[in-house]
């Protein structure tokens, strides 16, 4: 039995997903909230997650970020009602796996899912969970180290969680910028430069890891 963690904010949907996946012979945990995402699934990492995008307190792909950049590597799994291209390629930018319209069918449910399951690595709590841990909190939008917290524009917010989901690896310019500009436009490198200033900044304040930079190449967390 896999536990499968799923966030929906729609209390009869959210019993349909529970109900079903118990069905399909896993064991589902389910929230309503990304700020409930957030803490539930960092204490106790699923092996699949099922996240929507349109939850009530943030969206569902700053919400992967946010749990990427805790360590958590389950695959993730978005259910949205938008169909469009640019959405779908948010969404993988910010970390996801699969995609599933609404609506749609249960049976098509079960096997998206059991196939992320099948590459799925056994979860693990991430490393340094402490309460010292910086924490990348999507429903605050900001990063939060211990009692102390500073606010992240989205673009800020995209641009630190790609870091953070690779800590102590450089991470290429071109993925920094898929990541945090996902509707695509032009972006000049000395764009991603200043934002990465800022960033710095704001990591600064609140002692939550430094931002080293590999010229010509990329930025590294840690």
């Amino acid at each position: 039995m896999a536990t499968v963690g799923v966030c929906e904010d729609e209390p009869a949907l959210r019993s349909v997903l529970s109900r079903s996946l118990r069905s399909f012979g896993h064991e589902p945990v389910s929230v309503g909230t990304a700020a409930e995402a957030l803490r539930v699934f960092r204490e106790s990492p699923p092996r699949v997650l099922v996240l929507d995008i349109g939850l009530p307190d943030g969206d569902g792909r700053d919400l992967c970020l946010a749990l990427r950049a805790a360590g958590i590597e389950a695959p993730v799994l978005f259910l949205t009602a938008r169909d469009g291209l640019h959405d779908k390629v948010a969404g993988f930018e910010a970390g996801g796996d699969d995609y599933l319209t609404k609506p749609f069918q249960l049976a098509e449910l079960k096997v998206r899912v059991e196939a992320l399951l099948r590459r799925a690595a056994s979860p693990e709590s991430p490393a340094a969970a402490g309460p010292e841990r910086p924490v990348l909190d999507s429903a605050r939008h900001a990063l939060v180290v211990g009692d102390l917290e500073v606010s992240l524009t989205p673009t800020e917010f995209r641009l630190l969680g790609r870091l953070m989901a690779e800590p102590g690896r450089v991470v290429r310019r071109h993925a920094l910028v898929a990541a945090a500009w996902p509707m695509g436009g032009h972006v000049s490198e000395n764009t991603l430069d200043s934002y990465m200033r800022r960033v710095r900044h704001k990591l600064e304040e609140v002692d939550g890891g430094e931002i080293s930079t590999r010229r010509g190449v990329g930025y590294r967390w840690r």
